[in-house]
């Protein structure tokens, strides 16, 4: 499959009404996973950050049955029988709205589910770490969004944008402390004298679901993770760095900038504990 296909509101349709809430405000919040072997990997763990993301800024999440039923009907919408993998996101937004900023007293969330294809990235990041770039770009501190994967992102464009060099594969982001919060496109970690750490996220940032399975992970195994601030010297010093997301999974950083970071193999361990299928 090449084209991407859309399902909204449970019509397999490619249009959204001007005055969308997502559309005209950001008034909404996203998730993005793979689905492998014709399975939503990760599901209940989405779905679970759905409900706590739409919770967070007052929005009534759809339930899981509506959604998986939508899903469905969007991949029997697929002509070709072997497709099993692809990339799906689900957004969902307040939904439609007057002009203005004040909610609706009432309204019905709008539910969009996208199915594109699966990237595929080169067998060499998973075997020889991953460039980042420190970006210019800056998160602003707002607690009251912080660890939402709301459809503001401008600031993650901009970031983003930032990379000219192909070198990199993703730009690490901070805040205006200069504390290091987490990359582009996906969460960190931090290994240093047998101490894990990632950085707290209780002003800016997204809790990647990758993330909380690295968490649990640890915490099934009786291992603490220290959430804490985090400056780039202490990335420069680890004895190991890695970055996670749910598409590409956990890939080791070997260079910051041109600064070499420690590689320790820590991200192949990982894949082997969470038992991470490379496309």
């Amino acid at each position: 499959m090449t084209t991407v296909r859309y399902c909204i509101n449970g019509k397999l349709v490619n249009g959204i009404a001007p005055t969308n809430r997502g559309f005209a405000y950001g008034d909404g919040i996203f998730r993005t996973m793979r689905l492998i072997n014709g399975a939503l990997q990760d599901w209940p763990l989405h779905y679970q950050t759905l409900v706590a993301d739409c919770g967070k800024i007052q929005i009534v999440c759809p339930s899981a049955e509506l959604i998986l039923q939508e899903f469905k009907h969007l991949m029997a919408s697929v002509e070709d029988p072997t497709f099993t993998s692809a990339i799906v996101k689900i957004i969902i937004t307040r939904g439609d709205g007057a002009r203005g900023y004040a909610p609706p007293a009432i309204c019905e969330p709008s539910r969009v589910l996208i199915l594109s294809d699966l990237p595929v990235y080169p067998p060499d990041i998973y075997r020889q770490g991953v460039a980042l770039y420190s970006c210019q770009t800056r998160l602003a501190a707002q607690p009251l969004l912080a660890g939402i994967k709301h459809l503001n992102r401008l600031e993650n464009v901009l970031a983003r944008a930032e990379q000219k060099d192909p070198r990199f594969f993703d730009g690490l982001l901070r805040d205006y402390d200069d504390h290091v919060i987490e990359a582009v496109s996906g969460n960190l970690f931090v290994c240093k004298a047998g101490e894990i750490m990632t950085p707290t996220l209780e002003r800016c940032g997204v809790a990647g679901v990758m993330r909380q399975k690295v968490l649990d992970w640890y915490k099934t195994h009786a291992q603490a993770v220290v959430s804490k601030d985090l400056v780039m010297g202490d990335l420069f010093t680890a004895d190991g760095v890695v970055i996670v997301n749910s598409v590409y999974g956990v890939l080791q950083v070997t260079q910051i900038d041109d600064q070499a970071i420690a590689n320790n193999d820590w991200a192949q361990q990982l894949r082997s504990d969470l038992a991470y299928v490379i496309h």
